[in-house]
């Protein structure tokens, strides 16, 4: 969830700002209730968005830094300064197997506590393909990216067809108890496609602290999973073979 140091000219009429996976993190977060049906949807977002969850409470308590990029209608908004607790890929696998760990310890399922951890890990692949190179591999150590944010409609494209794929694999794999669960899931949705479009083409963040509080308003989707699995029930997708 970060713009990166990195650069790289924006046209003062191209509206389209390089931002964070966000859509393509829910994806993997509704596709992954096929492979943990007992899993509720809510903790598979708690999963995918994990570090994202965990980088504004390190921003605000000042472990990691960030800063807005005021240069104008060059890179990004936000320059990265310091996040190797919550965006190296050390620390992902750490936050993955602890998750895992902690799932497997109350549930004692194992292939549910490793799709979790490989949902938390995802998070940080998902953000290597877009990066600009500012992602360390450990707390000062090399930073890697992909950098497909220089070429923003790329980016969104390969993105909405992340989303879109999780969300026919969910579809696929449960079905509405009632109403709720039906609505639910389709207002989600728009909700997070209204979101995802609204950082890309609305203006940059005004402070660090809106940003923060901003990724910890994610708990509230958190929350929206949890309450439409109550609605939902899973079935199994026979195979035609």
């Amino acid at each position: 969830m970060c713009w990166s140091r990195r650069a790289v000219p924006v046209e003062s009429h191209d509206l389209l700002r390089v931002i964070n996976i966000f859509l393509g993190h829910y994806g993997i977060g509704f596709g992954a209730k096929k492979w943990a049906p007992q899993v509720s949807l809510g903790t598979l977002f708690l999963a995918t968005q994990f570090l994202d969850l965990l980088w504004p409470v390190l921003v605000l308590l000042g472990v990691e830094e960030v800063t807005i990029n005021s240069g104008g209608v060059t890179g990004p908004p936000l320059e990265f300064i310091s996040y190797p607790i919550s965006h190296s890929l050390l620390f992902a696998c750490f936050w993955a197997f602890l998750l895992g760990i902690v799932h497997y310890w109350f549930r004692r399922h194992i292939a549910a506590a490793l799709v979790l951890g490989i949902a938390v890990l995802s998070h940080w692949l998902l953000d290597l393909l877009v990066h600009y190179p500012d992602l360390p591999l450990y707390p000062a150590g090399p930073k890697v990216g992909f950098g497909l944010w220089s070429r923003p409609l790329t980016a969104l494209t390969v993105e909405l067809l992340i989303f879109a794929g999780g969300l026919v694999l969910y579809t696929r794999s449960t079905r509405a108890r009632d109403g709720f669960g039906r609505w639910g899931l389709w207002s989600l949705v728009l909700f997070l496609i209204s979101i995802h479009l609204a950082n890309y083409f609305g203006p940059p963040p005004p402070t660090v602290a809106a940003v923060a509080w901003s990724g910890l308003a994610q708990w509230l989707l958190v929350a929206w999973g949890y309450w439409l699995d109550h609605h939902r029930q899973y079935v199994k997708i026979l195979s035609n073979a």
